[in-house]
């Protein structure tokens, strides 16, 4: 598990875990970490929702980590289906381009369209954007 990439959420953009119950779920590959105000403990099955997309993207998760911070708690998540994983790497891109397109408008003072924003953080970003490890096959 150590050698799982997580995908880091933006901090400047909300995101919501809650606890779901407990399924017995066929685990897949790919994780995402974020910052939570609240401890889950490993195993925990959440449910992880992004309302900085329209419509809010959610998604059920297990809890692979919990690590307390000074100031936080950051929680690591793997997902339950590699399209899972997939959909969830393609909805974290949209938020670190907004991410970047705020980022820019604050510190270069230069207004980014979305198109504009995703164009220059492709490439300087994409290459290095986190991929999930794939699962042996059985």
């Amino acid at each position: 598990m150590e050698a799982r990439q997580f995908i880091r959420h933006p901090v400047s953009l909300p995101i919501e875990a809650s606890k779901t119950p407990a399924e017995a779920y066929c685990l897949g590959v790919g994780g995402l970490a974020f910052r939570t105000d609240h401890k889950i403990e490993p195993g925990s099955f959440v449910h992880v929702r992004i309302p900085a997309v329209i419509p809010a993207f959610e998604i059920d998760a297990r809890v692979v980590w919990c690590r307390h911070r000074a100031s936080h708690i950051e929680l690591g998540v793997e997902f339950l289906s590699d399209q899972d994983a997939f959909r969830v790497r393609m909805v974290e891109q949209v938020c670190h381009i907004e991410h970047y397109r705020q980022k820019i408008s604050e510190l270069e003072n230069r207004t980014l369209s979305f198109e504009e924003a995703a164009l220059e953080w492709i490439g300087r970003y994409s290459a290095t954007f986190p991929q999930p490890l794939a699962q042996p096959k059985a």
